[in-house]
């Protein structure tokens, strides 16, 4: 049995939201001065790069990061097992990346476009061998969000530092890749040798991989669909357009993808606990905890997702300048997938993947696929980023429709908590502010630079949206203000 004492959701929540934050700051700061020296062209090439090198992660690691949370939860106070589940799922990840690496080479002599920026995508192909070793599933089905946002914070501060001392000019984008993936991922290797806390590093008898092939390549199959349908506009971009049209939409996408992790931040850390609610038969609490993380992520993506439609301008302006005043209207086009991602994240990742309907959400995500590459064909040779932009909503909008509808006779009303007579005019009154500050104030203001009508914009909007929440008495909102509260109350005592 394990001695590892148990950490409280809270705790996970609270060091995820940290997490989280660092993953906001660092292209909030990295990509605004990366974006002005290397250029939309310099940062269209890294993201052309970085979403080749993602596919080929992708059949690297067969869904591994997925089922490893789900396989690691089950057997945590176990050693022995645990030590044997992650033999197994990192022998699989190192066989897999060689014949990945393999692959790799050829395609960078047969495919030219991949040969014109050969040494990037050799650079940045480094995150296939290092997510290989990084078991980071490990550590999340282990609940050890503590462990995981201290190193990433520190990674991610270093490699703030050597972009500011190392990209310098438009020519430097090959640094600016591979500074990207020493942040991600170059903790990955700390990973490794952290892990002899946890499981032994001598080898076993007898493994049993043959109970991970089939919920491995379900979560394979998975991978694939979801990543064709996050990663394949920047692909179709690359090939069907050009590097600036590639680096217009990758700067919507980063600031769609900051948001994201915003509103998702709270459920990331429910998929251990989930699994073992399900295995102890622990529904009442499994189902409890489902519709508070919904009325949670709602409560963060319907205001974050209606005021980024209204001030996009200014959003684009500060995180990439006026260069790509081109992905402003991507950018209003992605803001509702806010949303969409929020409910699935829930209903999918957090609900039916620990019920066991790993299946459906496969075929959720299929749909979106296949909605996806039609409409990217479609529209991006007539419309480029927008098209791309309609392309990834209506993928987004077919995912969610499906699992709402696969989930429909589960006895759990995940939106059963939310008061929508609330919820949509306290996101909606805000707008006249808005409106007044954007069209009145600023335009006789043209001095007020982009942070500052944010931040102004944002202090009036966000203000009105929880005060209204408060008044009308929002259930979850009044309990985060009474733990606010008598957390500084017992402070206050002591002092």
């Amino acid at each position: 049995m394990s001695d590892r004492k148990p950490v409280s959701i809270k705790k996970n929540m609270i060091m995820n939201a940290i997490l989280t934050m660092s993953r906001f700051l660092f292209p909030l700061i990295s990509f605004p001065y990366a974006s002005r020296v290397i250029k939309k062209t310099g940062t269209g090439k890294v993201d052309f790069a970085a979403a080749v090198i993602t596919y080929f992660a992708m059949f690297a690691q067969l869904g591994i990061p997925d089922y490893g949370v789900k396989a690691v939860a089950k057997v945590r106070d176990d050693k022995e097992k645990l030590t044997r589940v992650v033999h197994e799922l990192l022998m699989i990840n190192i066989f897999m990346s060689i014949l990945v690496y393999i692959a790799f080479g050829f395609s960078l002599q047969i495919v030219p476009k991949f040969g014109r920026e050969k040494v990037l995508l050799i650079v940045m192909s480094t995150l296939i061998f290092l997510n290989a070793i990084g078991i980071e599933w490990m550590y999340k089905g282990l609940e050890m969000y503590s462990y995981i946002t201290s190193r990433s914070v520190i990674f991610k501060v270093i490699g703030l530092i050597a972009m500011f001392l190392m990209v310098r000019s438009k020519d430097d984008y090959i640094i600016y890749g591979g500074i990207t993936i020493f942040s991600t991922a170059a903790s990955d290797v700390l990973n490794l040798i952290n892990a002899r806390k946890y499981i032994s590093f001598k080898p076993r008898r007898d493994y049993d991989f043959k109970q991970h092939r089939k919920p491995v390549l379900l979560f394979f199959s998975m991978s694939i669909a979801t990543v064709i349908y996050t990663r394949l506009d920047q692909v179709m971009l690359g090939f069907m357009k050009d590097d600036d049209a590639v680096g217009l939409y990758g700067a919507a996408v980063k600031i769609k993808n900051i948001l994201m992790g915003i509103v998702t931040s709270a459920s990331t850390v429910l998929l251990p606990r989930a699994t073992t609610f399900v295995q102890e038969a622990k529904m009442a609490e499994f189902y409890r905890i489902l519709r508070k993380t919904m009325h949670l992520i709602l409560l963060m993506a319907v205001p974050l997702c209606v005021y980024f439609m209204l001030f996009a301008e200014e959003g684009i302006t500060l995180l990439s300048g006026v260069e790509y005043s081109g992905a402003i209207v991507p950018m209003i086009v992605l803001m509702p997938t806010l949303i969409l991602i929020g409910i699935t994240n829930v209903s999918g990742i957090q609900m039916m993947v620990p019920l066991g309907m790993e299946k459906k959400v496969f075929y959720s995500e299929v749909i979106g696929a296949v909605i996806d590459l039609i409409l990217n064909a479609i529209l991006i040779p007539k419309l480029a980023v927008v098209g791309a932009a309609i392309g990834t909503l209506a993928a987004e909008l077919g995912v969610t429709i499906y699992q709402m509808n696969a989930i429909k006779d589960q006895p759990v009303k995940l939106f059963g908590d939310i008061k929508f007579i609330k919820l949509i005019p306290a996101a909606i009154a805000p707008i006249a502010g808005a409106f007044w500050l954007k069209y009145i104030v600023f335009t006789t203001h043209p001095e007020l630079n982009s942070f500052l009508r944010l931040m102004f914009s944002a202090m009036i909007f966000f203000t009105a949206y929880g005060i209204i929440l408060l008044v009308s008495k929002d259930n979850l909102v009044v309990e985060i203000l009474g733990i606010i509260t008598s957390k500084f109350k017992k402070k206050s005592k002591k002092i």
